[in-house]
């Protein structure tokens, strides 16, 4: 059982420094009169490969704190505390995207209350 799984610390980090860098390149972008950010087209990094690897990251955690807590049930030599660790994580994972999802939805909303 993997404790830090693949939505870890130094994961959310270096996600937090993508984000930084694409938001600098597209300010850059925006100062030059250039649309098109810094990475071209739809890079492998490009938001949405990076939105479903963490879809599917949250996925697996719950998948795996599922597994966990179904072998302890069954009564398999499993240590309770990685048990509750994998449950806290999935959960954790999932309220951070469900944060996510929140949040990109009011500025959906927002962008499309704009008037033209």
């Amino acid at each position: 059982m993997n404790v830090t799984g693949p939505m870890g610390a130094d994961r959310v980090m270096a996600l937090r420094a993508q984000i930084l860098e694409r938001n600098e390149a597209l300010k850059n972008a925006g100062q030059t009169g250039s649309a098109a950010p810094a990475g071209g087209s739809a890079a492998p990094g490009s938001f949405g490969a990076t939105l479903d690897a963490a879809l599917k990251s949250v996925n697996q955690q719950q998948s795996a704190a599922r597994a966990a807590t179904d072998a302890y049930e069954r009564g398999d030599t499993v240590d309770v505390a990685k048990v509750m660790l994998a449950r806290q994580q999935a959960s954790i994972s999932f309220e951070a995207t469900l944060q996510v999802r929140n949040k990109l939805l009011s500025a959906y909303k927002d962008i499309m209350s704009m008037p033209v």
